[in-house]
């Protein structure tokens, strides 16, 4: 990859970080992107980090790719366009969604501490969708 390259993949990511860090503030868990083979953690908040440390993150991020089948399932039968997805956990709430709408299987999830009240998940999807449009898809794949 050259260096312009390189230097619009690391501001696009930077870019989905921060909309995510924007969003959840100091709730923001993790964020990690992943395709059909790849996956790359953006950001790990340190007691998560450790946390991590003794999970077999490719199995979890492959129950991500799972994904890529129900969003057609949604696409066949629901009236509807596939948006996002969020899972409710003890300590927190994880949101996974895809970057473009196409065959490209590029996407991410990211977690945030749970809080009364719970999130507006919808907006987040919304600034997700508006990082994406100032980039190409090809910045968002997994290194």
């Amino acid at each position: 990859m050259g260096d312009d390259t390189q230097s619009r993949s690391r501001d696009a990511k930077r870019a989905l970080v921060e909309a995510f860090s924007t969003f959840g503030s100091d709730a923001l868990r993790d964020v990690w992107l992943f395709d059909q083979r790849e996956h790359e953690g953006l950001y790990l908040r340190e007691d998560v980090e450790r946390k991590v440390a003794d999970i077999d993150v490719p199995l979890f991020v492959d129950n991500e790719r799972y994904g890529y089948v129900t969003r057609d399932t949604y696409s066949d039968l629901y009236y509807d366009s596939y948006e996002y997805t969020v899972r409710g956990f003890d300590g927190f709430e994880q949101f996974r969604t895809f970057l473009a709408a196409d065959d490209r299987k590029v996407g991410v999830f990211a977690s945030f501490d749970r809080r009364e009240g719970g999130y507006d998940f919808g907006a987040l999807h919304e600034a997700v969708v508006a990082v994406v449009a100032d980039h190409s898809i090809d910045a968002f794949e997994p290194d």
